[in-house]
């Protein structure tokens, strides 16, 4: 039987010499590999669950600790009514179903975006999967849902901005700190390495003040395509890099 990259290079190995601890995934191409099969978008979005379900149990194999992928952006209520419905629904059923075994595995389940313009039944839903698995703590998966990085900046000094008001704060006392604290993120190291599928170049709004200093790595693969394979791949091209932070 042919062995899996993984089992030829010692992936785990990988993670623990180059402290590899959060990788962060947009996970595009759901559409284009429906597309491709003359299939509706509905059949490369459910992929595209089987996608993270598969990149969860790697991710978990290999002893990775964070994992935050972007499931819909702000800009995505522009698509039509008919898609952002299904997308809904099936974010609610998939969190329903995915729970008891989201515990079972010791995964904890965080969304990270604005809730406000979600509807009740999707706020009830997010919640229930937030609390069921709030104990668990091998893997931490944080799901960017009505997420937009420019809208968190914009939060963030304006919640800055009300403590200086209120005297909590001293202007001369903000530091790149005290932002963080007020990001979405604010408990989680940044990503190590920001992974996009699909082959498009660019963060579309994605964990713009976090991924500053994170290796990209772009693959033409699909989402709908990804698997443990294509994470290994990733994982080695990051030990390839030489990460200087600036210096």
């Amino acid at each position: 039987m042919k062995k899996t990259l993984a089992e030829n290079k010692n992936i785990r190995n990988i993670i623990e010499e180059t402290n590899l601890k959060h990788i962060a995934i947009i996970m595009d191409g759901n559409r284009r590999w429906a597309k491709n099969r003359m299939l509706p978008s509905a059949a490369g979005h459910k992929m595209g669950v089987e996608a993270l379900r598969t990149t969860l149990k790697a991710c978990k194999k290999f002893g990775i600790k964070y994992l935050t992928v972007y499931a819909f952006s702000t800009e995505n209520w522009n698509r039509a009514k008919e898609e952002v419905d299904f997308l809904m629904s099936l974010l609610a059923k998939t969190i329903v179903k995915e729970v008891p075994e989201f515990i079972e595995q010791d995964i904890k389940l965080t969304f990270i975006g604005d809730r406000k313009s979600l509807s009740k039944e999707i706020n009830d839903v997010l919640e229930y999967g937030e609390d069921k698995t709030s104990k668990c703590n091998t893997l931490n998966l944080q799901i960017a849902f009505n997420y937009g990085s420019r809208m968190e900046i914009t939060n963030a000094v304006k919640e800055i901005c009300k403590k200086v008001q209120n005297g909590q704060l001293e202007i001369s006392d903000i530091n790149e700190n005290t932002i963080e604290s007020e990001l979405y993120t604010k408990n989680l190291p940044a990503p190590d390495l920001l992974i996009r599928t699909g082959g498009e170049k660019r963060i579309s709004n994605y964990l713009l003040w976090q991924v500053a200093y994170s290796e990209i790595y772009v693959t033409d693969k699909f989402w709908p395509e990804f698997d443990e394979n294509e994470l290994s791949e990733a994982i080695i091209e990051f030990q390839s890099r030489n990460r200087r932070f600036g210096k």
